[in-house]
Parts: structure tokens; C-alpha cells; sequence
């Protein structure tokens, strides 16, 4: 059996059930590890609150280059409806929550 490597330990579970959808649909088999834990959250020492993905030794540089992308940062765009200038990874208008077009950019 393939020794596995821990990717990230972070405690957000949203995040985590996110990175690990993105890496299986690129064929990269990810267990996640100390979601049981959470409910524990205020009961348990704070070192076990993490929520860990694990990858196959041979796919975690596959993997780190899959999550490295996602840190490209996205250009601001203004707003039609406001001219109110967002944040690239908004898809509404923070302002008067107008939705993003490709002519806003």
C-alpha cells in the first residue's frame, strides 16, 4: 500500500470538502481526516480541531500544483448597476448586488 503524505490541516471544514472535490475531479484520490472531530469543538484540546487532507505520496506534487492554482488572484471589476468596484472572486455586486457580466470587466 502507497504511503500517503498530509496535504493541508486546516480546521475549515467548508473549505476542505471544497479542495477535496477539486482534486478528485482531477483524478487525485484525497481521504479527509478529522471531520468526526469538529463536534468535539470546546471539549477537545484545540490541536484536534484540524481537518486534514491526505494524498498518495506519488500525487502530492500533482496535488500542491492543483491547489497552487487557486491562488491566482482574480482582476477587480466595477459594477454596471453602482460603478462600485468588487473584488475579483465576487460574482455580485457587494453594493446593490447586481450580477457580474463580462462587460463589467
Amino acid at each position: 500500500m502507497e504511503e500517503r503524505k498530509t496535504l493541508i490541516a486546516d480546521g475549515n471544514l467548508l473549505q476542505a470538502h471544497t479542495w477535496k472535490g477539486l482534486l478528485e475531479a482531477c483524478g487525485i484520490h484525497v481521504e479527509l481526516r478529522g471531520e468526526a472531530l469538529l463536534g468535539g469543538v470546546g471539549e477537545l484540546p484545540a490541536a484536534l480541531h484540524n481537518v486534514e487532507l491526505w494524498v498518495r505520496e506519488s500525487q502530492l506534487a500533482k496535488a500542491q500544483a492543483q491547489l497552487s492554482a487557486l491562488d491566482v488572484i482574480s482582476p477587480q471589476w466595477q459594477c454596471l448597476q453602482c460603478h462600485e468596484i468588487n473584488e475579483g472572486s465576487f460574482e455580485l455586486c457587494w453594493h446593490c448586488s447586481a450580477e457580474r457580466s463580462e462587460s463589467h470587466n
